[in-house]
């Protein structure tokens, strides 16, 4: 007999549930190829699950490549003017950097496209509602004060609740 572990819930969770948000993210003029759908599931642990499906990241055109990119809650969910407007990072607890809420799992782009699923407890669907994600030019180094040195905003998606 096989034990359900968070595991196996999230399994489920991804091939069997609809996201209860979603953000569809599109590139600026950095990566104009980029776009992907940013998903958030509730969990039964009081979390949120992400998975984040992205094309067209710049190293596309690089056989072989491998590159991280970082992978944020902005304050602001307003993409406009090449993402100027998405404003900090989500810190609803004014923690530093990289134990605020909006300081996720950094996507590896592999020629150009990125797959991940993660699973994080610092904040719920209903607090991110109406903020963006954005994906950034370069890895987080979870150091620097506030925002890790991530790089340009070269993706943007508001999170919106799915229909």
């Amino acid at each position: 007999m096989q034990d359900i572990t968070p595991r196996l819930t999230f399994i489920n969770l991804l091939t069997e549930n609809h996201p209860q948000a979603m953000a569809w993210v599109r590139g600026g003029s950095q990566a104009p190829r980029l776009s992907g759908l940013v998903k958030f599931y509730e969990t039964p642990y009081g979390g949120v699950l992400v998975e984040a499906e992205i094309f067209g990241l710049p190293n596309i055109a690089e056989a072989g490549s491998s590159n991280f990119y970082a992978l944020h809650i902005h304050q602001n969910g307003n993409c406009s003017q090449n993402f100027t407007r998405t404003g900090d990072h989500y810190n609803p607890t004014a923690a530093p950097h990289p134990d605020h809420a909006g300081d996720l799992a950094p996507l590896l782009g592999n020629q150009g496209y990125a797959w991940a699923a993660f699973y994080d407890k610092r904040f719920s669907i209903q607090d991110i509602i109406g903020r963006s994600v954005i994906i950034h030019s370069q890895p987080d180094d979870f150091t620097t004060q506030p925002s890790g040195n991530p790089g340009t905003k070269i993706g943007c998606g508001v999170i919106r609740f799915a229909q």
